[in-house]
């Protein structure tokens, strides 16, 4: 057997410390690594067995079978049993309070029912207003036609302006096309 020198043995002190440190950094990540694939929802099937699941369990799945929440403390203990079944409902509050604790969301975003609420309510204005404008043109229409037939229906001579600027009397054909036409604004426009 050769004898080591003073360096080697220093060399086997050294890498011992080492090996172990780079051991203990391997565990640690491992665990920590391994932490991150826990499932978050525990709970007992129809039969009885503990399904481990990322997901929430079925709507099937009654609450008292729900061993475990995400955010909420592990329960231990089985629900079922009959050897601790005073210990079910206390279980059972357990597990219940924290997911009663947690805010409710009513799926409703408030600022957004708000500005569609104002929104609406700015449409409506804008009907509003465009309506009664339409209303107050037909009843300049219907009193302006108004006079206009009056002024038909007087018999007294009418003459207009044509086209090149001359004055021209209107004859019988004419004042009755004339007329027909106020009479059809006013029954458009006068109701």
């Amino acid at each position: 057997m050769a004898l080591k020198t003073s360096r080697q043995v220093k060399a086997d002190i050294n890498l011992t410390p080492m090996n172990s440190i780079i051991r203990s950094i391997g565990l640690v990540a491992a665990i920590l690594l391994s932490t991150g694939a826990l499932a978050q929802w525990q709970w007992l099937d129809k039969d009885g067995r503990k399904v481990f699941s990322d997901r929430a369990p079925p709507p099937a799945v009654p609450d008292k079978n729900i061993l475990k929440r995400p955010g909420a403390p592990r329960v231990l203990t089985p629900l079922a049993t009959q050897d601790n079944a005073d210990a079910a409902p206390a279980n059972a509050a357990t597990v219940a309070q924290p997911a009663a604790s947690a805010p409710k969301i009513s799926g409703v975003d408030k600022d957004l029912a708000e500005k569609k609420k104002k929104a609406e309510q700015e449409e409506a204005a804008k009907r509003k207003a465009e309506e009664e404008r339409v209303a107050k043109a037909r009843a300049d229409n219907c009193a302006r036609a108004k006079q206009a037939k009056a002024g038909f229906d007087s018999g007294v001579r009418l003459s207009r302006i044509n086209q090149q600027g001359e004055r021209e009397i209107l004859d019988d054909t004419t004042r009755a096309a004339e007329a027909q036409r106020i009479q059809s604004i006013i029954d458009a426009d006068c109701k």
